[in-house]
């Protein structure tokens, strides 16, 4: 199987998982700038998830670059991080509502951790399907963000249900652990 319908597929997912999450952002009633004030949670959940999505997004790109061909199994991993990745709107949107309290800041980390968890599996399913001696196996080597990432999310998650703030530090420090463009694959693609 080719892998672009499997890119288009996804980019289009990528794209109204934005979407839908920039429409949950309401216009304030009122033209100063204390109209805002009420809004700062969810906007400042909607910059994290965006960020988080643009992450997923851009990993997502560089893996298909590292292979040629996906399997049935590809495809079905694929879905399955676009699933949790598709849960971002309610997450953001539910975290933001009740300014950062700890069940939502504890299901936006579990949702965090199962999109971490599919992504895994989709590397080692494309992996599976191109051969042990794949470009992209040699590519990913030790994967230390990939494996430090769930850690903090765990930790993030225990720790919303005595401090939501702590969870979020722990959600905001993988994201800035990914901000940095991976570049393991393109050094091994060159």
């Amino acid at each position: 199987m080719k892998k672009e319908r499997l890119e288009a597929f996804s980019d289009g997912v990528f794209a109204i998982i934005i979407t839908i999450m920039v429409l949950e952002l309401k216009v304030p009633h009122g033209e100063h700038l204390d109209a805002l004030l009420p809004l700062w949670p969810v906007f400042l959940s909607y910059v994290l998830s965006f960020v988080y999505v643009g992450i997923y997004w851009n990993n997502h790109h560089h893996l298909f670059q590292a292979c040629d061909r996906v399997s049935g199994a590809v495809l079905w991993a694929n879905l399955h991080l676009l699933f949790w990745l598709s849960l971002f709107p309610f997450v953001t949107g539910w975290l933001g509502e009740n300014h950062f309290a700890e069940l939502p800041a504890a299901v936006y980390g579990i949702v965090l951790l199962m999109a971490a968890m599919a992504y895994w599996i989709l590397q080692k399913t494309l992996i599976a399907a191109e051969g042990e001696r794949s470009v992209l196996r040699r590519a990913l080597g030790q994967d230390w963000k990939g494996k430090l990432s769930p850690v903090l999310y765990l930790a993030g998650i225990v720790v919303s249900f005595w401090q939501a703030g702590a969870a979020l530090a722990f959600y905001v420090g993988v994201a800035l652990l990914w901000l940095v463009p991976d570049r393991r694959i393109e050094k091994t693609l060159r």
